[in-house]
């Protein structure tokens, strides 16, 4: 059995239909991460109706920092009472996208950051070409005990640095190419009980010959099974034997 440890589910048009189509490819599950006010409540939505294969995650990404409201980790909180089983995210750093700058997306990640470590809560984080601004951020506010590095796409050298102060990673089909082989490099420094495997769906759209599930050009969710194969090959493992570290690993880190 594998776990999506990283969607977008509420994106879709008719998530039931993805649930069934994820079930029948052997998916136990899933973490759908929200990424601003205005979709919190339509994961909340998903995991009130699919209770036994949805876990919710509340965060506000990067890129829609400099959209919040006045009251907008108040809100936060109230979902994260409203269920105690929900895991804060995603949010991080972007130094890719021309805005919001830096310094606006710090003023949303420190407070999650906080309320993460605060509530003893697992956290997922986006990093993307913000990796010193990200480690500068834990200087001032100590991340929890446990946080998954989301679709990483850092350095060996950076699963070093990380892996210490609590972090777990999390591999996404679009990291297949073969141009992105130095990530798969990454990957083989993972400690196995730190090793997640995600789609990022609708997003990241893994290579052509790992799509099983064709949906108008995005990524659907069932794609995660191929995504497996594809990964286990490249790290020496058997199909199985990913599928039962990624799936301990995904129990664990978010605590079923």
């Amino acid at each position: 059995m594998l776990f999506d440890s990283h969607n977008h589910l509420q994106r879709f048009r008719d998530p039931a239909r993805i649930i069934a189509e994820m079930r029948a490819v052997g998916i136990g599950g899933c973490v759908v991460n929200g990424t601003s006010e205005e979709d919190w409540e339509a994961v909340a939505h998903l995991a009130e109706g699919f209770q036994d294969f949805v876990r919710p995650a509340f965060g506000l990404h990067p890129w829609h920092a400099h959209q919040r409201t006045e009251g907008w980790l108040q809100r936060l909180e109230d979902f994260l009472d409203r269920f105690p089983n929900a895991s804060i995210g995603e949010c991080g750093l972007d130094g890719w996208v021309a805005g919001p700058s830096l310094e606006i997306q710090r003023e949303v990640f420190l407070p999650q950051l906080a309320l993460a470590r605060d509530r003893k809560m697992p956290l997922t984080i986006h990093a993307l070409k913000a990796w010193e601004p990200l480690f500068e951020a834990f200087e001032e506010e100590a991340p929890p005990e446990k946080f998954l590095m989301h679709s990483f796409g850092g350095s060996p050298e950076l699963v070093k640095r990380l892996a210490p102060m609590g972090a777990w990673f999390s591999f996404s089909g679009y990291f297949l190419q073969p141009r992105k082989s130095k990530v798969v490099e990454s990957f083989k420094v993972v400690p196995r009980d730190r090793l997640l495997i995600e789609t990022d769906a609708p997003d990241m759209m893994p290579p052509a010959e790992f799509v099983t599930h064709e949906l108008k050009g995005l990524n659907h969710p069932a794609n995660l099974a191929r995504i497996g194969e594809g990964l286990a090959e490249r790290l020496g493992l058997s199909t199985g034997e990913l599928a039962e570290e990624t799936a301990g690993n995904h129990l664990q880190f978010f605590g079923f």
